[in-house]
């Protein structure tokens, strides 16, 4: 039985690490975490926030996901927004979801990120 996602894994070029480390750092706010030394010999990097975990992976023929992205729920969405802003990420609103307000953007080597805010609380 399914009970969670565990992480979501993008793809990233070698070498990108330091530039992936800024934004997912700096930029989006996330916490790196250290990956086990036999994947870390492997290159890329692991982010967290709260429960949500990001991996970035180093693939040889790397190509950026244009249509396929994590979805990743925040609140303070317009706040949110501003911060990716005022550190130069790139912020695409989006209106076409019902109940939510989201935006895209992507990471430095190109890949697409979602981020969305329900308009009304869950229901409990």
């Amino acid at each position: 039985m399914l009970v969670a996602v565990d992480h979501v894994q993008l793809a990233a070029p070698t070498g990108s690490e330091d530039r992936l480390r800024r934004y997912y750092g700096e930029v989006l706010g996330m916490v790196e975490v250290a990956k086990p030394p036999v994947l870390a010999a492997r290159g890329g990097c692991w982010f967290q926030a709260g429960p949500v975990q990001l991996h970035l992976g180093v693939e040889e023929d790397f190509r950026p996901a244009r249509k396929a992205h994590p979805g990743l729920r925040v609140t303070g969405i317009e706040e949110y927004a501003a911060r990716l802003e005022e550190r130069g990420a790139l912020v695409v609103w989006d209106d076409n979801l019902p109940g939510h307000k989201r935006f895209y953007s992507e990471d430095p080597v190109g890949n697409r990120l979602e981020f969305l805010e329900p308009l009304q609380p869950p229901v409990s």
